[in-house]
């Protein structure tokens, strides 16, 4: 940091022509001085300050557009990822539907197979009762004539 050229002699004449004592023209000037050393900065500290902030800005900003980039690129990996994970299930889902869809079939073709045996046994059975009743009706109806004709 430069430093500002304080003229402390002159500061302390124009304070005593001014009616401070030399004690409070010189203390003051000294303050002054120390004041203007320490705390108040030149155009060229500020120029320098401002180049150090505009270097520091254009680090940030290159840090900055990696960490996006990298950012960008994990990104767009996740996603690819997942959407090879998501293919994947879909794919398995479908194999699994098949599958049951397949034994769902075999199930039925078995049942339907079983319920026709079924339904033919059950024919066959009353066909039979039918006849029998038929045959047991015909019987008591002949009867029933024969009957008749003996007595008339």
């Amino acid at each position: 940091m430069q430093t500002i050229a304080f003229d402390t002699l002159q500061f302390a004449k124009k304070l005593k022509a001014s009616q401070f004592t030399e004690e409070q023209a010189e203390t003051l000037a000294q303050a002054m001085a120390s004041l203007v050393d320490e705390q108040l900065a030149t155009k060229r500290d500020l120029k320098d300050l401002e180049a150090a902030l505009t270097l520091k800005m254009k680090e940030l900003e290159v840090a900055l557009r990696r960490d996006m980039k990298e950012l960008e690129a994990g990104l767009k990996r996740d996603i690819e990822e997942l959407r090879t994970g998501l293919t994947r299930d879909i794919e398995e889902l479908r194999t699994g539907l098949t599958r049951d869809i397949e034994e769902l079939r075999t199930d039925l073709t078995r049942d339907m197979g079983v319920m026709e045996a079924n339904l033919k046994r059950d024919m066959k059975d009353m066909e039979l009762r039918l006849t029998l009743r038929m045959g047991a009706m015909l019987v008591a109806g002949i009867s029933i004539i024969a009957a008749l004709v003996k007595l008339l």
